[in-house]
């Protein structure tokens, strides 16, 4: 039997939560620069209550091929990443006008 969201009426398989939390994001991709002349990508903005942070983290790391940690509500990846970063969330669902 199909399980269904109480809610929507609509099948859970469909995940329609994640794609509205996703779209309402504002998600803020740039560089720092850290001691020892380290550059880092950040990703500022991501909302805890509806996407996981660290499930987003890892992802990126895997397909950027780099190491990263999460900090409070920011995704840190090692390296110049910014515009592949953008192209990867995307890819997770992410809508491009909601990527700065």
């Amino acid at each position: 039997m199909i399980e269904r969201d109480p809610i929507t009426g609509l099948p859970k398989e469909l995940d329609v939560w994640d794609n509205i939390a996703k779209g309402e994001q504002r998600i803020k991709v740039k560089l720092e620069k850290r001691k020892f002349g380290k550059i880092i990508t950040v990703i500022l903005g991501l909302d805890p209550k509806s996407i996981n942070i660290k499930d987003v983290a890892k992802k990126l790391k895997t397909k950027l091929a780099c190491g990263g940690t999460v900090k409070g509500t920011n995704v840190e990846l090692q390296g110049e990443h910014k515009r592949r970063a953008k192209e990867e969330l995307e890819k997770m669902g992410f809508a491009r006008e909601s990527i700065e």
